[in-house]
């Protein structure tokens, strides 16, 4: 089942975005002072100790590394591992998934031993991330154009030796989009486009109105809709438009983003850049 996101952004994951944004981009090394994060969020209405604390966190997870241990100006950079991470998002996010009627599926067919279960865990975990849906244990299944990035992510993480992929056409004895109502929870999928539009779109219309561009505020509404957005291309794999409700709202939602990000983070990222640049 699809998880809804929370009705808040959390420090943690805006400053993920941030730095798949703009931070790895501020400096040579993607490092950012923290004094500088702490005013970028708090334009965002994040408190310093919820930056701090965030902060923290990130560093834990291995996602965040101090150029300067310890030192309480120590400026964050994302670390190899997050940056792989940024990198693989970048094509998701930023490209509207292909809903090619008659593609071909890829189908992910697994088998890890039990003393490695773990590993079948984070498969499968993996696997949903990228948009697959389940079609009974061990079977995945995705749209094939996605398979080029299941390659790449599978062998990234040393899962490949573990996966066979087969391309195919489904031939079972039920019609093709009951069928892919049953792996997918196109419900669930649908909601968060909705929840998507609900907040994002009327800022949209609002930017319609408005010219110049002010960088500042720019930021403010580009960067929550960016945190908002980069999760739908993962949960939605792009399905064909045959095989969805005549009411998906998942191209709206695409179209929306696609305009927000046009117009408002070139200006945005002119605000990072004179914030990061400040003493």
């Amino acid at each position: 089942m699809v998880q809804p996101p929370s009705s808040a952004p959390t420090p943690g994951s805006l400053i993920l975005t941030f730095y798949g944004a703009y931070g790895r981009y501020a400096a040579e090394d993607g490092s950012v002072p923290v004094s500088a994060l702490i005013r970028l969020l708090g334009a965002l209405g994040i408190d310093a100790p919820s930056v701090r604390s965030a902060v923290s966190r990130l560093k834990r997870r291995g996602l965040l590394a101090a150029d300067r241990a310890g030192s309480r100006s120590a400026a964050y950079a994302p670390s190899p591992d997050a940056r792989q991470l940024l990198e693989d998002g970048d094509r998701r996010i930023y490209h509207r998934p292909r809903r090619a009627d008659g593609e071909s599926w890829l189908l992910a067919v697994f088998s890890v031993p039990e003393r490695e279960r773990q590993r079948r865990h984070i498969l499968r975990s993996r696997l949903a991330r990228l948009g697959f849906g389940n079609a009974a244990p061990g079977v995945w299944l995705a749209p094939a154009h996605l398979e080029e990035e299941t390659r790449h992510t599978l062998q990234r993480l040393g899962l490949a030796a573990y996966v066979e992929l087969f391309r195919g056409e489904h031939a079972g004895f039920e019609p093709t989009r009951e069928a892919v109502a049953r792996w997918w929870d196109l419900e669930g999928i649908a909601a968060l486009h909705r929840g998507f539009l609900a907040v994002h779109e009327p800022v949209l219309r609002a930017w319609a109105e408005r010219a110049p561009v002010d960088p500042e505020d720019a930021y403010r509404d580009y960067l929550p809709a960016l945190d908002a957005w980069r999760r739908l291309p993962y949960a939605d794999p792009g399905l064909p438009a045959s095989l969805l409700p005549a009411d998906w709202p998942g191209e709206r939602a695409a179209e929306v983003f696609a305009a927000l990000d046009e117009k408002l983070r070139d200006a945005g990222g002119t605000y990072v850049a004179g914030v990061v640049r400040s003493p």
